[in-house]
């Protein structure tokens, strides 16, 4: 199977971006699901691969396996230089100012607990405050509630309004003289809000306060430029993004990074150990103990290189038209109400059915072949501050089709059949 841009070049396309084309690429796509042509609309939870991240897994087992950076021979040098590789990719595309500004670890979930139990144990102490939002995923909650614990630190919540929207207004007034943190997810996997990180960074660093973005939900949407938003931290998964699951990435400011401890201790973040005393290895090694997952960190580079080869511009109108028609074809369904109506969303509808549970919905809607996420996405609270148990969550990616919403639609009638 070919590359996009070999299926481009081929059928002499103008444009920068085509989803029929694109979808050759994606191996799964052709799937059926009982009797159905597969229609994944699950995106927020996981993207497909494309055939180039299936190979280069293949091709490290099938002709590169070996450990990295204290090997010698042959194939553990070529190892090395593909692992390494693919930090300096990283790099670029988040526009990171060096490659010790990249931490490879196995996602989010993990960045954000490094940042907690590094940084947090450092600098937050008895009666200092945390401040997240009311948008924010159980791993961006989680791991500072534990921090707070552990120091006797107070974790405050940013509101959000009805629209599903941080209050800016609190989120101003929450800073004080004792929060030694600002947590913000930049997309919020629940409802699809975008938040305005860039003012909310600034707002932030005017109090002196850094600031650790959760990027899981922004990067298979945005091009990111860590050095624009000036952020402090930025955390962000592979599998999100098209490439393997297990690995992902903490940005860090070098000056931060450098002052922090590491995070575990192990082979590869030392420098020299004795019985009294380990010197521990420069960045980026000091926070990546252990054999690393070299291969999907390998396959995360050719992720980074499908990315890198579309027009972001193209993808980016096409993905809001889509989502533009998702919320108003499924918005229009009698007894639907879609849940998070912020004025800046990225790929994602939520909604509820009248008098029927997302559960229902979502096993009914599988027997169509619609792939959906049912539950509380992992963001409680914020079904909390709608009064409800749980939504069904269509997502979308670069992939999907207006076709496929028709599809969805037409699963959300059949639904409501079974049950009216």
């Amino acid at each position: 199977m070919h590359t996009y841009q070999d299926i481009l070049t081929s059928k002499k396309s103008g444009s920068g971006f085509d989803p029929d084309l694109i979808r050759e690429t994606f191996p799964i796509l052709k799937a059926t699901v009982h009797g159905k042509k597969l229609v994944y609309l699950d995106n927020a939870a996981t993207t497909q691969k494309p055939e180039s991240v299936i190979k280069a897994l293949d091709d490290y087992y099938r002709h590169l396996n070996s450990n990295i950076h204290r090997g010698v021979h042959a194939l553990s040098e070529k190892a090395t230089e593909a692992y390494e590789g693919v930090r300096d990719k990283a790099r670029q595309f988040i526009n990171a100012a060096s490659n010790k500004e990249i931490i490879f670890l196995r996602g989010t979930t993990e960045g954000i607990n490094l940042v907690a139990g590094s940084f947090g144990r450092s600098n937050v102490g008895q009666g200092d405050e945390v401040l997240i939002t009311g948008l924010e995923h159980h791993s961006n909650i989680v791991p500072w509630q534990m921090l707070c614990n552990h120091t006797g630190s107070v974790l405050k919540v940013a509101p959000i309004d009805d629209k599903g929207e941080v209050i800016l207004s609190e989120f101003e007034r929450l800073i004080g003289p004792k929060t030694r943190i600002v947590a913000i997810a930049h997309v919020s996997n629940a409802l699809g809000t975008v938040n305005p990180v860039k003012r909310m960074v600034a707002i932030a660093h005017a109090h002196g306060i850094p600031v650790l973005l959760d990027g899981a939900q922004a990067v298979p949407h945005f091009r990111i430029d860590v050095r624009d938003l000036d952020c402090d931290f930025y955390a962000f998964s592979a599998h999100k993004m098209y490439g393997p699951t297990g690995i992902g990435i903490l940005y860090g400011k070098q000056s931060i990074l450098e002052a922090m401890p590491p995070y575990q201790g192990g082979g590869d973040m030392i420098r020299s150990v004795t019985f009294e005393k380990t010197i521990f290895n420069d960045l980026p090694h000091k926070f990546e103990a252990g054999t690393p997952n070299i291969a999907d960190t390998i396959g995360f580079g050719a992720a980074f290189d499908f990315l890198n080869g579309l027009d972001w511009n193209a993808v980016s109108h096409y993905e809001h038209e889509l989502l533009t028609y998702a919320s108003e074809v499924i918005g229009a369904i009698p007894g639907v109400r879609i849940v998070g109506t912020a004025s800046d969303k990225a790929g994602v509808v939520s909604f509820v059915m009248d008098d029927v549970h997302p559960h229902d919905i979502g096993t009914i809607l599988d027997r169509e072949g619609i792939a959906v996420r049912t539950g509380h996405h992992c963001a409680q609270p914020v079904m909390q501050r709608f009064g409800i148990p749980a939504t069904v969550r269509a997502s979308f990616a670069l992939y999907n089709t207006k076709e496929e919403i028709d599809e969805l639609v037409r699963g959300i009638y059949a639904v409501k059949k079974v049950f009216h």
